[in-house]
């Protein structure tokens, strides 16, 4: 068993270089935000990345059976409701709600 200082110092060099890795863009590129570069990733970056998870999720999916059916309705359901609140967490939880229940029956 390890002793409770060893883990403390763990967790606390871990909390440490987490922390680094989220702060330190912003500190070092704080004098170029307005950046066009900068400005065209921040605003295309996040879209692209949500299409190359959905093409990653659908990858394997024979589309001439209807096996992948439930996955692709709750991907609606997700869009729908991502279009109607215009709130990424309740389209979120949604769609991974509504998966995870299909997955609990059986269905998926």
């Amino acid at each position: 068993m390890e002793s409770a200082g060893y883990l403390f110092t763990v967790i606390a060099v871990m909390t440490a270089a987490t922390f680094l890795t989220r702060v330190l863009p912003f500190v070092l590129l704080y004098k170029v935000a307005d950046h066009h570069i900068l400005v065209f990733l921040g605003k295309y970056l996040p879209p692209v990345m949500m299409v190359l998870l959905v093409v990653y999720t659908f990858k394997n999916e024979d589309l001439a059976s209807t096996g992948f059916l439930p996955e692709l309705g709750c991907l609606a359901l997700t869009a729908a409701l991502h279009l109607l609140f215009k709130h990424p967490l309740v389209s979120i939880l949604g769609g991974t709600g509504a998966y995870m229940a299909l997955v609990q029956m059986g269905v998926s």
